[in-house]
């Protein structure tokens, strides 16, 4: 059988290995996209870290993966137990609640734009008319963030509702029951059997949202590019703007390995939380 695999298996090594590998060269030289550079050790990793551009999008990711997994995490677990009560038309609800993830990105990012990026967009048009005042939602860099981060959580909410309604359907009904006959509220079923029976799934969601979450550029790119003023800007953003704009070839992939590195760090944690968990 290893034999069969063996070529497989070369070739999945070849395909991940070689390009990390080679990006990890890259960010210890001082190249471009066209020329590999001079061999500069970590003085590419010191610049980054020493940064004041480089904190600050990292600290808007931060903000922004937080936002996008506990706020997609806490409305996809609401719908999930609200369709476990299947309420009349479930399916086709549940169709519609998907269509936000289903959506291509590009389509999502306009309609958004559409409805926020201008003084005659129709949410600035609606909160003039009740006497908000013409709201520039993208132009405002504090009102770009919240806008930026309520659209990850629109478009992220429904992957954290299949994932916990998978999980709620593994739930034994008689868990419930039992517990009822010994009295116990609502909040006490949720809290004390809801919650441990999902932890698993809720875990693995987690990690999976974490990761989109960091690595997401289309999102944060298409709507408002990174600004108002680097308002928005995230890691991988910067990234992208330090190698195919600056042509920093380096310093971007030096970015790129901070990420990761953060990202194996928080699923380690997150993995040895799963393994902790011992619910049957």
């Amino acid at each position: 059988m290893l034999v069969f695999a063996a070529p497989a298996a070369l070739l999945l090594l070849l395909i991940n290995l070689y390009p990390l590998i080679y990006a990890a060269m890259q960010s210890l030289r001082d190249g471009t996209l066209i020329d590999t550079g001079d061999f500069v050790g970590p003085a590419n990793y010191r610049e980054v870290l020493s940064d004041p551009g480089f904190w600050n999008s990292a600290g808007f990711t931060l903000v922004f993966t937080l936002v996008g997994v506990f706020g997609s995490w806490v409305i996809g677990l609401a719908l999930a137990m609200l369709l476990r009560t299947h309420i009349p038309g479930g399916t086709l609800f549940k169709v519609l609640l998907l269509l936000p993830w289903v959506v291509p990105i590009v389509v999502s990012a306009t309609a958004w734009n559409w409805l926020v990026a201008t003084p005659q967009s129709p949410i600035p048009v609606m909160t003039q008319a009740i006497g908000l005042g013409n709201i520039n939602f993208l132009a405002d860099p504090t009102l770009a963030q919240v806008t930026v981060c309520v659209f990850k959580v629109w478009i992220s909410f429904p992957f954290m509702m299949m994932m916990m309604s998978a999980a709620l359907a593994a739930v034994d009904n008689n868990v419930y029951e039992a517990a009822k006959v010994d009295g116990a509220s609502r909040w006490r079923e949720f809290t004390q059997i809801t919650l441990p029976l999902i932890s698993k799934s809720t875990y693995i969601s987690w990690i999976l949202m974490t990761i989109f979450c960091v690595n997401d550029f289309p999102t944060i790119f298409l709507l408002t590019g990174g600004g108002p003023v680097n308002a928005t800007s995230t890691l991988v953003v910067l990234a992208y703007r330090t190698v195919f704009q600056e042509f920093d070839t380096g310093t971007g992939v030096s970015i790129a390995f901070l990420m990761t590195a953060v990202l194996i760090v928080v699923s380690v944690v997150l993995f040895r939380r799963i393994r902790k968990v011992n619910v049957t």
